[in-house]
């Protein structure tokens, strides 16, 4: 049986074990791929002090899927009069649990969080594989935002 859960502080283990597979996965790393020393200590730091609501799906006692919520607050308009505004981001299922409507049950847990945090909008970046998934929980495309990015 699945049993998805949010994740506590006392989960870390499984929360850098799940995110650093998933960057693996998604980014088509090699298996024994090695992460920077900078993505694994700020990684570790942010499931511990970040602004967020993580959640976890298991089998049994096997890990098999997470999603994260990641929490900002802006200053207020008048569409987002709370400033709250949310980001999904992490979302993931190991491949043989795919198509089963694992990831969709993780996003709607966090989604129902959120809204009672506050929260006003959640965007994400979706890949091509999880547009469907996005799209059937009523996440639609936006041309509000532009986005700078630091280029290192």
């Amino acid at each position: 049986m699945i049993n998805i859960r949010i994740a506590t502080p006392d989960d870390i283990n499984y929360l850098m074990s799940s995110r650093l597979e998933m960057l693996k996965v998604v980014n088509d790393l090699p298996e024994d791929y090695e992460f920077s020393d900078e993505i694994v200590a700020e990684s570790y730091d942010y499931f511990l002090n970040g602004d967020h609501l993580t959640v976890l799906a298991f089998d049994g006692g096997e890990l098999i899927g997470c999603a994260s919520m990641s929490f900002i607050r802006i200053m207020p308009t008048f569409g987002h009069p709370t400033g709250k505004r949310a980001h999904l981001m992490n979302v993931y299922t190991r491949r043989e649990y795919r198509r089963q409507g694992i990831a969709h049950k993780m996003v709607e847990l966090l989604i129902g969080e959120t809204w009672k945090r506050g929260a006003t909008e959640i965007s994400l970046d979706a890949t091509k594989l999880g547009r469907l998934l996005y799209e059937s929980l009523g996440f639609t495309d936006s041309t509000e935002y532009m986005v700078l990015t630091l280029n290192r």
